[in-house]
């Protein structure tokens, strides 16, 4: 008799190596480091603040 094994321990196992893989892969593809973002959020503020300095006002004539 050959020696008794557990299948779902390996089919677990492959699973969470799938899944960190996967993982990785997201984290190269969506990750942006904090300073990135704040980058990205500083530079989205002054085209706002930019933006609004040419807008012109106009008064409603009756």
């Amino acid at each position: 008799m050959g020696n008794v094994i557990n299948l779902n321990r390996f089919r677990k196992r492959a699973e969470r190596e799938a899944s960190a893989k996967q993982a990785d892969a997201n984290r190269t593809k969506f990750g942006r480091t904090k300073a990135e973002r704040s980058a990205q959020e500083t530079r989205a503020d002054k085209a706002k603040a930019h933006l609004d300095q040419h807008q012109i006002d106009r008064e409603e004539q009756p």
